[in-house]
This record gives C-alpha cells, structure tokens and sequence, in this order.
C-alpha cells in the first residue's frame, strides 16, 4: 500500500516535458481535491494505486456523471507510461523530426483509446496495459504519417475510404452543400483517374489538363444528383477542390496535439482544469505567456522562411506571373497580353502558384503539430496574400 498523499499526487499531477527531457510535476487543484475526498470517503486499505485506476476507470466506462472527471484522473495516472514509452520511442527510432516532448503529447492523446480497448478482465494493471498499448499506437501513428506524406495528393484521395474523405470534410467544417460538391468531385476523380493508373504505387503522376476537364465534364453532367441546385464547374476549380480536400484529409488523419495545458473537460458537467503549481500560479502564468510570445514570434520567422524557400522552387514562369500580379498590380487580362498567355493558363499559373505556397505553409504547420482545420486554412490563405503583396514590394524577382 502507498501514502494518501502519494496515492493523490499519482491522480492528480501531470508531467511537463521540454524537447528530451521531463521538467516538472504540475498540480490539478481540483483534481487533487477530488482525490482527498475519495480517500476520506473509503477505508484505509483502498491505498493503492490499481484500485484508484480501475475505481475511475469503471466510471469512465459507465458513462456516469463523474466521466469527465474520471477521464482526467485516469489520464495524470498514465502521465509516467506515456513519458516512459516516448522516451523509448525517440531513442529506438532517433528521428530528428520528433522530440521526446512530441511523443509525450502523441502518446498523451492516445490515452482515450488506450482505455476504450482496457479490459480489466483480461489485464488488471491498467499501467501495464497501457505501456504496451500505447507504443503499439506511437509506432502505427508514425508509420501512416510516414506513408501519408510520402505519397502525392492523388495517391492520398485514390486510396482514402469515402466514409474517411466525408469525415475529413465534416471535421474541416465544410458545408453541407460543398461537402456534397467535394464528393462529387472526388467520385469523377477517382473513377477518371483509375481508368489510367489502375496500379497501387504510392506516387502517383499529377493529371494532365485533360483529366481535369474530363473531370470537370463529368461533374457538370452529374450535378443534378446533388441535393441542392449549383452552378457549373470549370476544371480550374475541380483542381482547386481536390487539392484542398487532399489538405484536409491530412488534417483528419493526423490532428495537431494539443499541449496539456489546453486541455477542458466538458463544459455541461463543469468541469475545468486548471493546471499549475499551487505554489506560485502567477509566475507560472507569466511565463507561459512570455514562452507563447517567443514561440510565436519564432513561428512567424520560420513561416516566412518555408514561404521563400517554396518561392524559389517555383517555375520561371509562374513566379513571373506572380510578380506582374502582385508587384506591379496588373489584372489577369493584362498579364495574359504581356506574356502572350491565354487567360486559362494565367489563371491556372496564379493559383497553382498559391496552393504550391499554401501546400508548404500546411506541411510546415503540421509538422510543429499546429492545428490545421477550415478556419485555419482561411487564416493562413490570407497571411499568404499579405507576404505575398509585400514580398513582391520589397523585392524584383528576376525569372
């Protein structure tokens, strides 16, 4: 048997990790209290800490009005599982991409799923149990984000289920009629495109201008199965459609994971927490703002830095089109008699241009685990047209 004070502690404190290494405890008072009043409540030889794990986790499992409590007195309970398999993790794999505070937050989201499959039937330790489980789930979660990102965008939307793609959707916040033009979209997409790549290799070629008109035709003839009635669609904006839901089912499949410290229990059963050291709140508060400032700041130094390493890989000819664009302000019409270009292929140049930039802005973003839903994309769309306006200002590209 332990202490009450140790049995507390172990149900409710979480770890905080800094890139390769565990900082310190933190302290939920209110979870803290809630264990106080447990221990009060029961008799002496509860003092252990299996006990504690399987008494929250019949509540989590009950769906009782204490699950959203139990959910989180479960989760400070695996905080040292979850450091122990990332720590494991970074040092067997000795992948740069990753630190071991990134495996710890990874693991730390998988704790949800961890206790949807425990049985305490078959397992009784539920920390034994979720050792093995959870470095099981770090390894598949690597292994698909590899694969996701290794292959091209129509590689991705050939292979997804439609019931994933529809998720994907929903989750990005799309509407119900666009969600229904997206996937109509996709259905002549995958249905054109296997015609010509009936194979499985993971890189698959772009379509060619005909695909997408192709593409285009058949949606237009099929538009009328479409709930509600939508104008026709040009190949330009098929392109842009699949492009984008090839962005969100990225997004789906792997969310950004959120630090700890945002964590929020459900608001009906009022339940917040409130993760700091009893011992000094404000100090920890201050620097945790002093700490989002830096990053911040950090974050938009380094966006800027995949822009204009994105730009440079452009061809000659889109970055000309971008600049009599953005630099000197002339419309497409005029571009398209300076370059002798018809207005399709200035119009396809401008925005290929963006979504090659916007595609580096989202890869970049999801590689530091920031979130990338709808509001996001809009967010980042527009941040994109002011670096873009004031890179173009400052300085003459040359092609």
């Amino acid at each position: 048997m332990r202490p009450r004070q140790e049995i507390t502690e172990m149900f409710s404190t979480f770890a905080q990790v800094e890139k390769d290494a565990f900082s310190k405890w933190c302290v939920d008072k209110k979870l803290h209290r809630s264990m106080q009043n447990c221990l009060k409540s029961l008799p002496e030889e509860s003092t252990k800490d299996n006990f504690w794990a399987l008494y929250w986790y019949k509540h989590w499992s009950s769906q009782s009005k204490f699950k959203s409590l139990a959910n989180m007195h479960l989760l400070a309970y695996l905080q040292e599982p979850c450091y122990i398999v990332s720590r494991k993790t970074a040092a067997s794999l000795n992948n740069n991409q990753y630190s071991v505070a990134d495996y710890f937050q990874m693991a730390n989201a998988e704790v949800e799923t961890v206790l949807k499959y425990f049985n305490p039937k078959k397992s009784s330790s539920l920390k034994a149990y979720a050792m093995m489980a959870i470095k099981s789930q770090l390894r598949d979660i690597l292994r698909q984000r590899k694969e996701a990102y290794t292959c091209t965008n129509w590689a991705l939307l050939r292979k997804v289920s439609k019931k994933l793609f529809l998720e994907a959707l929903e989750n990005a916040g799309l509407s119900t009629v666009q969600i229904s033009q997206y996937r109509l979209a996709w259905s002549g997409f995958k249905e054109l495109y296997l015609q010509n790549h009936p194979g499985s290799a993971k890189s698959l070629p772009q379509p060619t201008p005909q695909l997408w008109e192709a593409i285009a035709n058949f949606y237009n003839q099929s538009k009328h199965q479409l709930t509600q009635s939508t104008s026709s669609c040009t190949a330009q904006t098929i392109e842009k459609w699949l492009n984008q839901s090839a962005i969100y089912v990225r997004a789906y499949l792997f969310p950004s994971i959120k630090s700890l410290n945002t964590f929020r229990s459900n608001s009906d059963s009022d339940e917040s927490l409130d993760l700091a050291d009893p011992s000094s709140d404000s100090a920890i508060a201050d620097m945790i703002a002093t700490e989002d400032l830096q990053e911040r700041k950090k974050q938009i130094s380094q966006m800027f830095g995949v822009l204009s390493q994105a730009l440079k890989s452009l061809d000659a000819k889109s970055k000309q089109v971008l600049e009599l664009y953005y630099q000197q302000g002339m419309t497409q019409q005029q571009i398209m008699q300076q370059l002798n270009m018809s207005q399709p292929t200035v119009s396809r140049k401008l925005v290929k241009g963006r979504e090659f930039l916007m595609a580096a802005l989202v890869k970049w973003s999801v590689d530091l685990n920031i979130s990338v839903n709808a509001n996001q994309i809009k967010d980042m769309s527009i941040a994109l047209e002011e670096w873009l306006r004031n890179q173009f200002r400052d300085f003459n590209m040359n092609p």
